[in-house]
């Protein structure tokens, strides 16, 4: 059995730096995902539940389909363990034109306006300490994105160190919640509240998991840096398994102790659930500690975003899969990082803040990303028939039940998405399929 090898980044005369270890691969996990979804997601979760025992189940059941998935993509990612992530696994498994078509959408559309939309909250929350204009808003949204693409050029390992800090501060103040809210949370509204079955639950149900599934969105992220792994085949698997687990029980004692400080029926009112629990346990000193735990999360998340983001212009670059490929799979010598990539994520994004369209852009493609994340999920299978020739340093426990679950879950994002959100689904596919025509002209200057 032969071992998937990087030849085009191994024939660069500067490359990336293997610096990274399993802690900083988790905490990049946890950091990514773990963004503002919990402090805002919660009340969506238990209205549509419809009971809080069903709310508390749709994140179980939410966690165990991300988790599904997590396993089995772990497989494909020891197995070809490059930079680039799903970008690499779908050109290694479905060929070169479907590898590019996502590399097209997540480059100029998904990261850079994942990005934007993550600074502009930032931005937002920001004004709880500082009152703001729109465009002073704006304006420190590009700030904190060229802070982050400056960091990170400086050294990946400054990068890893910055996302494993922010992770831990992210955590003390949600921790502080469960600690508190479990033991002195008057509530109880799980054993106080009716467990309540039937069809007109169900539908509910499915939408409260739909939500947590967005809440549990990210993680996949962390293969993009697989070639900066000092041990790939080990650590990538761990650092997926592990931050998923620990994200799973983050966000099912979080919203234990939410229920157990808040009338149920205060917690679906709510918008600001995260905050409101905090008050009610510390008084108005409570909202300061959520305001600062929710700018250390989001700040976080953006920096794992665009760190793991900027990967994927850079995989293509060394690939020769985009215009000007030199450009943007070149390493910087002095810095031995990718920093004409980061440059043209961050001028992106900085764009997308100043025009506003970041939310509009990034719901247009996610439609289209599920469905390559869900392609990634069952490439597993080809794995295992097709491409014998690979080394599989870890297998999918409970093969074929756990991808099929994982599977299942994505097929259910992809429907819902499409019969609620017709119009972006479709949009999103059009922008996808103008990429055809760069990819055509790529090939033809290859």
């Amino acid at each position: 059995m032969s071992t998937f090898k990087d030849s085009s980044a191994e024939s660069q005369v500067h490359t990336l730096r293997k610096e990274i270890g399993l802690i900083e691969s988790i905490t990049m996990v946890i950091g990514i995902v773990i963004g503002s979804g919990i402090f805002f997601k919660a009340s969506n979760v238990f209205k549509n539940g419809g009971t809080p025992w069903l709310g508390i189940m749709a994140w179980v059941a939410g966690g165990i389909i991300t988790l599904a998935a997590a396993l089995t993509v772990a497989e494909i990612a020891a197995a070809i363990p490059r930079t680039g992530g799903v970008f690499v696994y779908l050109k290694e498994l479905y060929g070169e034109r479907w590898a590019f078509l996502y590399g097209w959408v997540q480059s100029v559309i998904y990261v850079p306006g994942a990005s934007a939309a993550l600074a502009i909250v930032f931005a937002t929350q920001a004004t709880y300490f500082i009152p703001m204009t729109d465009f002073q808003q704006k304006l420190l949204a590009i700030i904190m994105i060229l802070i982050v693409m400056i960091l990170n050029i400086i050294s990946t390992k400054l990068g890893n160190k910055i996302q494993f800090i922010s992770t831990i501060g992210k955590l003390i103040p949600i921790l502080i919640i469960v600690v508190i809210g479990l033991i002195k949370g008057q509530e109880h509204s799980l054993t106080s509240a009716p467990f309540i079955t039937g069809a007109a639950t169900a539908t509910g149900f499915g939408a409260a998991i739909l939500g947590t599934l967005w809440a549990y969105d990210g993680w996949i992220s962390v293969g993009n840096m697989a070639g900066e792994f000092k041990n790939p085949k080990r650590d990538l698997p761990r650092a997926i398994t592990t931050g998923i687990l620990i994200i799973i029980g983050v966000y099912v004692l979080f919203n234990l102790s939410i229920i157990n400080v808040l009338p149920v029926s205060k917690v679906i009112a709510s918008k600001k659930v995260a905050t409101d629990a905090s008050i009610a346990l510390f008084g108005d000193a409570g909202a300061s500690l959520i305001a600062v735990g929710i700018l250390i999360s989001i700040f976080g998340a953006l920096n794992g975003y665009l760190m793991t983001g900027v990967r994927i212009p850079f995989a293509m670059g060394q690939d020769n899969l985009l215009p000007f490929s030199k450009f943007f799979g070149k390493v910087n010598a002095r810095f031995e990082t990718p920093l004409n990539s980061f440059v043209f994520e961050v001028i992106l994004a900085s764009l997308y803040v100043l025009s506003g369209s970041f939310d509009t852009l990034t719901n247009l493609v996610m439609f289209v990303l599920w469905i390559f994340f869900t392609m990634t999920v069952c490439g597993v299978f080809i794995l295992r028939k097709k491409r014998l020739d690979i080394e599989r340093p870890f297998s999918v426990p409970l093969y074929p039940l756990v991808p099929l679950v994982g599977i299942g879950g994505g097929i259910y994002i992809i429907i819902s998405t499409l019969i609620t959100d017709t119009t972006y689904a479709l949009l999103g596919l059009l922008i996808t399929l103008v990429g055809l025509p760069v990819y055509l002209y790529v090939k033809t200057k290859k």
